[in-house]
């Protein structure tokens, strides 16, 4: 091969990895955005609430769904084994018997996917409009 076409196709392909270095470093450093109920949901557990819930629940995923991406942030306990067939023991230990079920520091307690006005009532958790 002639020298010059060796020279050209050197360049060519450190061009490439260049290319594809730098788009894998951007994509590593840029952050997702933060999510619409963020705040709201480390609202949620700074203020003592948690969420019973489990995966096949399809009220439990109603109730994630409002959440949006902040769904991550939620004050979630699983319930169920990975196999469904059995409840996990910090909700044993709590007494819930149904899906979705809400605890809050006062003790009490909503059941059922609940609308996050209704949330932010019972907790004083400020929502985003």
């Amino acid at each position: 091969m002639n020298k010059n076409i060796k020279i050209f196709v050197s360049i060519i392909g450190l061009l490439v990895l260049g290319t594809i270095g730098t788009v894998l470093i951007r994509s590593n450093s840029t952050s997702p955005e933060p999510g619409k109920y963020d705040a709201f949901a480390i609202c949620l557990k700074e203020k003592g609430a948690v969420f019973y819930g489990t995966f096949w629940c399809k009220y439990c995923k109603a109730q994630k769904e409002l959440f949006g991406s902040s769904v991550k942030l939620l004050p979630y306990a699983e319930c169920s084994t990975a196999d469904g067939r059995e409840q996990l023991q910090i909700c044993k230990d709590k007494n819930i018997t149904g899906y979705p079920t809400w605890e809050f520091v006062d003790g009490s307690r909503l059941t059922g996917a609940i609308p996050l006005e209704q949330l932010a009532e019972k907790t004083s958790c400020v929502l985003p409009q």
